[in-house]
């Protein structure tokens, strides 16, 4: 049965991605207004009445705050924030890892996520309710070689949203965070060509999980550590 979120307003940030195209849709469908937030992301990319394009960065404090502020003065309340930033780098064992690299997954996995959770927070209490649900990694559990600093960001996002849960549980909010393994997107296909996609993620089911957790339905769970592991377990 398809969740009911009439009248919510979704924020999703990393809205036009592998995994952001299909948890937009997966919102729109049901019933949400949605708040697309990415770097060039265009209001022709979803063609749905209840899609609002907005082109913004969050890679910092003050874009952040922008970008959230601007949100809240344009449409009064935010009540889902479904937050899919993050990249991956690896290769190279932690010895070889060099600071850039690592330097850039926690700005990616982690710190966009402070910064979002932090404009955020604030007008979800205030209004007494609110659903935050990020996406992590199996790897934040169940790392692997050559991919130390992806995992570790990965570990701290984790312990970041479960932080959030138990901050703001009394607030009429919750706050959850998905591992999902390798999903089946176009660049894990393109980087992998020798991998079989059968075994991964459907995108669609994780967008799933996201509107379920959105909606009354999902009300109970909070602060929880989702596996999704998909059939290659």
């Amino acid at each position: 049965m398809k969740s009911n979120l009439t009248g919510k307003i979704a924020l999703v940030t990393g809205a036009n991605g592998g995994l952001g195209t299909h948890v937009t849709r997966a919102l729109l469908d049901c019933g949400a207004t949605v708040v697309g937030l990415s770097p060039n992301i265009q209001q022709s990319e979803f063609d749905h009445p209840g899609f609002i394009a907005w082109p913004a960065e969050i890679s910092s404090a003050e874009a952040a705050k922008k970008a959230a502020d601007g949100i809240m003065a344009r449409l009064g309340k935010l009540d889902i924030l479904a937050h899919l930033v993050g990249g991956f780098a690896g290769g190279k064992t932690i010895a070889e890892t060099d600071d850039a690299t690592f330097q850039r997954m926690f700005d990616l996995n982690l710190n966009s996520a402070f910064y979002i959770l932090r404009a955020v927070i604030p007008q979800m209490r205030k209004a007494g309710a609110g659903c935050i649900i990020a996406i992590g990694s199996r790897a934040a559990e169940d790392p692997g070689p050559g991919a130390g600093a992806y995992s570790a960001s990965k570990a701290a996002l984790v312990a970041l949203i479960r932080t959030v849960a138990a901050e703001n549980k009394n607030a009429g909010m919750t706050a959850n965070v998905l591992l999902p393994g390798t999903m089946d997107t176009p660049a894990n296909r393109r980087d992998m060509p020798n991998a079989d996609p059968a075994t991964w993620v459907q995108p669609s089911s994780v967008a799933s999980l996201i509107t379920w957790l959105a909606s009354d339905r999902g009300k109970d769970v909070n602060g929880a550590v989702i596996p999704v592991y998909g059939s290659g377990l």
